[in-house]
């Protein structure tokens, strides 16, 4: 029989969350189809029910972060699952654009310290040299849930209604919650299967009590919070939109719409997954971070770039599809590196420093899917977004070079 190490059950346990974590945020975008109908939307309105998630999620960012690495990884993810499991559970109970606004609100505030309190336990459960790899593998579990989600959305709702959808999300959260507070320990050395070898390899423990010296880790962490915001500009135009791109921009019923979704959504699978084997490669074989992580994402961001821009001029299914989906994949390559550079430049407070960073995107969930739903409101041109995205990426891929993960923070 073969045994499972805890370390691999921690990150299966942790990947699961982001798998499940982006189905709950997500499935708001294809269940738009059933609500929007039924309440009247226009597609500003739903932008604001897209983006509503993004207002607390950005302020708990930081404050997650922080408790998360005072109070530890398993007591904040429990209270966070909780609080996201309810709140999807209530979206399917709204009546209309103020309750369905209030849920998304309350499913920001679940979320907010996930991902920080995400990086607090792998500080402590995964080794240096896999760092990248495990950001990787974790946030592709999360595009799993962003691909899974449009085609299981619609099955649920053939059968059973929009509501039904966030019902299952919601049971599928709270079972997380349960397996979650019996399988983790906050520290390697207090599992009863964790060996010595184990050990060994990997990192230091830390006091949860440290304290965080707090403007100085914000001015270091600043470059990495900007290039993320311009990275989650297209993140969030990607999630927000793209089902309903297909649907009216290429003219697809809702199950050929869900398709081609999931289709661009595993290439973000496949980004995540290959962008953390290969940050860490490049760190085995060159030994600097600067090459490994900044150098890195200043690549993938160009290629993204330059995979949308045929999409400005061609108005084709297949091109589209291909655009878009290249455009995902390179743009999902930089999240190994990036989730990677908080625990490289502060291991110690690597939660708040990954809140830090997250607020950047956090901010774009904010503003990225309602000035895409306006513009395409005042425009009815689908591809006007993708080009703020472009200029996004461009701007991003130089700030890349100011990150510096090299330059280890010193409390």
């Amino acid at each position: 029989m073969v045994r499972l190490r805890p370390t691999n059950v921690v990150l299966g346990m942790l990947g699961l969350m982001y798998f499940i974590t982006y189905l709950d945020r997500v499935n708001v975008s294809t269940a738009a189809a059933g609500f929007a109908t039924e309440f009247d939307l226009n597609k500003t309105q739903i932008g604001l029910v897209f983006s509503a998630f993004a207002y607390p999620y950005l302020v708990i960012q930081i404050v997650g972060g922080w408790i998360s690495d005072r109070f530890g990884a398993r007591r904040t993810l429990i209270a966070c699952g909780i609080v996201w499991a309810a709140a999807t559970a209530i979206t399917g109970m709204a009546t209309g654009l103020a309750s369905l606004l209030i849920a998304r609100v309350l499913l920001g505030f679940g979320e907010g310290a996930t991902f920080p309190a995400a990086t607090t336990a792998m500080s402590r459960w995964v080794a240096k040299q896999r760092r990248g790899f495990a950001q990787g593998i974790t946030h592709a579990a999360a595009r799993i849930g962003n691909a899974a989600a449009p085609g299981a959305i619609v099955v649920i709702m053939a059968s059973s209604g929009w509501r039904s959808a966030f019902f299952a999300c919601a049971l599928l959260s709270f079972l997380w919650v349960v397996l979650w507070a019996v399988t983790f320990t906050e520290f390697p050395r207090d599992h009863p299967g964790v060996s010595a070898k184990e050990l060994e390899q990997l990192p230091s423990t830390v006091p949860l009590s440290k304290p965080v010296p707090w403007m100085r880790l914000i001015k270091r962490m600043m470059p990495v919070t900007i290039v993320y915001f311009c990275y989650g500009w297209t993140l969030w135009l990607y999630l927000s939109w793209i089902p309903q791109y297909f649907l009216h921009s290429q003219h697809l019923d809702l199950r050929h719409s869900a398709f081609f979704a999931s289709c661009v959504f595993f290439a973000g699978v496949l980004g995540d997954s290959l962008g953390g084997i290969i940050t860490d490669r490049l760190l085995t074989y060159s030994k600097h971070l600067q090459i490994a992580r900044s150098y890195m994402v200043c690549v993938c961001m160009f290629l993204s770039m330059v995979s949308l821009v045929p999409l400005m001029f061609i108005h084709d299914l297949g091109i589209s599809l291909g655009c878009l989906s290249a455009g995902f994949f390179f743009s999902e390559m930089t999240i190994g590196p990036m989730w990677a550079i908080p625990m490289d430049i502060a291991l110690d407070h690597s939660g708040t420093a990954s809140g830090i960073m997250n607020t950047g995107s956090a901010l774009a969930a904010i503003i990225s899917p309602v000035a895409s739903g306006y513009l395409i409101d005042v425009s009815g041109n689908w591809q006007l977004p993708f080009l703020g995205s472009m200029l996004l990426m461009g701007i991003g891929l130089v700030l890349a070079l100011r990150m510096e993960p090299e330059k280890k923070f010193v409390p």
